[in-house]
C-alpha cells in the first residue's frame, strides 16, 4: 500500500481554507451590490427577460469597466486587476443574488481562464485578454455550458484549412452577447468573430442566461493554440467555473431566504405572523443552516482556486455536489412559501427557481461531482 505521505491525489493535506472574506473583498462587494441595486433590480430583470437580449449593455460596461469586475483574473501586467478567484467569487455571489443577466461566468471567467492556459506571449492572446479584461470586448467559449470537469471534451468542429472552421457547437450560453467565440477545433483553439457564424437559438429555462447553437459554415478564426494547449486550457477553465458557479448558487440561496423569512414575518394568518408556526420556523431553520454550510463550500473552492490548492479539484466538486442542491430548495422554499404570489410572472421568485436548476446542470451535474469526490477519495461511485 502506498504510504501516506507518497500521495498525489487531491486527497493530499493542505493548510486551512480561509473562509472568511477580507476587506478588500467586502468593498467589492458593496460596489457591485450597489451598482445591481440601481440598475438590475427586480422589474428590469424582468421586463428584459421577455426580449431575446436580457443584457443591459450599460450596466456590464460598468461592471466590467468600471469597476473592474471583467479583469479580476488577470494579471496587471496583461491588462488586469491581478486579484484572485476569491474576488470573482464574491461578484458571482452578488450577481446571483440579483439573478443578473450578465454573461460574466462565460466571459469573465471561462473564456478569460481559457486565454490564460494559452501563450499569453502571443500577441493575438495578450490582445484579446485584454480587451476582455477591460470589458471592451465580450470573449464567450463555443462549447457547451452543461460540459463538467473531467468529462470528454466536444469534437465537433473541424479546420477545412487556413483556419477555416466548419461544424457546429453548443448550445452555449451567452453566445448572443458575445463579440468573440472561443472554438475548441481538430487542429486547436480558435477565435472567431460572432458577426462571422449564425446563432441558432434554443429555449432556455433560464431567460436570463440564453442559450444558442453557434454554426460554423467556413467562419475564419485566428489560432490561439495547438490542440494539446487548447484542450488543457478548456479543462482548466471548467474547474475554475465549476468552482465559482458554487458562489452564485450560494447567492441565489442567500436572497431566496432573506426574502422569504422578511415574507413569513409581514404575511399574517389567524391575526399571527405565518412565521411563527412552528413547522415553518423548523423549514427555515433548516434552510438556514443548509445556506450557511454551501457558504463554506463556495469559499472554500474560492480559496482552493486562488492559492492553486492540490485541493482544489476535490474542494470544488465537494461544492458543486452540495451548492446545486441547496440553490434549487432555497428557490423551490421561496416559491411555496411566499404562496399565490410566489407563483405569479410578476414576483422574480420564478427566476431564482429557473436560474437555480439552471446552475445545477451547468458546468457538471451534483452527480457527476459526487462522482469526482467518490473518484478523488477513493471510495466507491455514488
Amino acid at each position: 500500500m502506498t504510504d501516506e505521505t507518497e500521495r498525489t491525489t487531491p486527497m493530499a493535506s493542505h493548510a486551512p481554507f480561509d473562509l472568511l472574506y477580507s476587506e478588500t473583498e467586502e468593498e467589492l462587494r458593496s460596489a457591485v451590490r450597489a451598482l445591481l441595486a440601481d440598475r438590475c433590480d427586480a422589474a428590469s430583470v424582468l421586463a428584459r427577460a421577455e426580449t431575446d437580449r436580457p443584457y443591459d449593455p450599460e450596466l456590464w460596461s460598468t461592471l466590467a469597466g468600471g469597476i473592474g469586475a471583467a479583469g479580476l483574473l488577470v494579471p496587471e501586467k496583461l491588462g488586469g486587476q491581478g486579484a484572485s478567484h476569491r474576488e470573482a467569487a464574491v461578484v458571482l455571489e452578488e450577481l446571483g443574488r440579483a439573478v443578473a443577466p450578465a454573461p460574466y461566468l462565460t466571459s469573465a471567467v471561462l473564456a478569460t481562464e481559457i486565454l490564460l492556459g494559452c501563450d499569453t506571449t502571443s500577441a493575438e492572446v495578450a490582445g484579446l485578454l485584454a480587451q476582455v479584461a477591460a470589458g471592451a470586448r465580450v470573449c464567450v467559449p463555443a462549447v457547451p455550458l452543461t460540459l463538467a470537469p473531467g468529462a470528454p471534451l466536444p469534437s465537433g468542429v473541424r479546420d477545412a484549412g487556413g483556419g477555416v472552421l466548419t461544424g457546429s457547437a453548443g448550445p452555449v450560453a451567452d453566445a448572443v452577447a458575445a463579440d468573440v467565440l472561443l472554438v475548441l477545433a481538430d487542429t486547436g483553439l480558435y477565435a472567431v468573430p460572432a458577426a462571422a457564424v449564425t446563432l441558432v437559438g434554443a429555449v432556455p429555462l433560464d431567460l436570463t442566461r440564453p442559450l444558442a447553437t453557434v454554426e460554423l459554415d467556413g467562419a475564419t478564426g485566428t489560432r490561439l493554440g495547438d490542440p494539446a494547449t487548447a484542450r488543457a486550457a478548456v479543462a482548466g477553465a471548467l474547474l475554475s467555473g465549476a468552482g465559482l458557479l458554487a458562489s452564485e448558487q450560494l447567492g441565489i440561496a442567500q436572497w431566496c431566504l432573506t426574502e422569504t423569512v422578511a415574507h413569513v414575518r409581514a404575511r399574517h394568518q389567524f391575526n399571527r405572523p405565518v412565521g411563527s408556526f412552528q413547522a415553518l420556523k423548523h423549514r427555515l431553520a433548516r434552510l438556514w443552516l443548509d445556506v450557511a454550510s454551501a457558504r463554506a463550500a463556495a469559499r472554500a473552492a474560492a480559496d482552493a482556486l486562488a492559492t492553486g490548492s492540490p485541493d482544489a479539484p476535490l474542494t470544488v466538486a465537494v461544492a458543486q455536489a452540495y451548492c446545486s442542491g441547496v440553490a434549487v430548495r432555497a428557490a423551490e422554499e421561496c416559491v411555496q412559501l411566499h404562496g399565490g404570489i410566489g407563483m405569479t410572472w410578476e414576483h422574480p421568485a420564478h427566476l431564482y427557481l429557473k436560474r437555480a436548476k439552471a446552475d445545477a446542470l451547468a458546468l457538471g451535474s451534483a452527480g457527476h461531482h459526487r462522482t469526482l469526490v467518490a473518484d478523488f477519495a477513493e471510495l466507491p461511485s455514488p
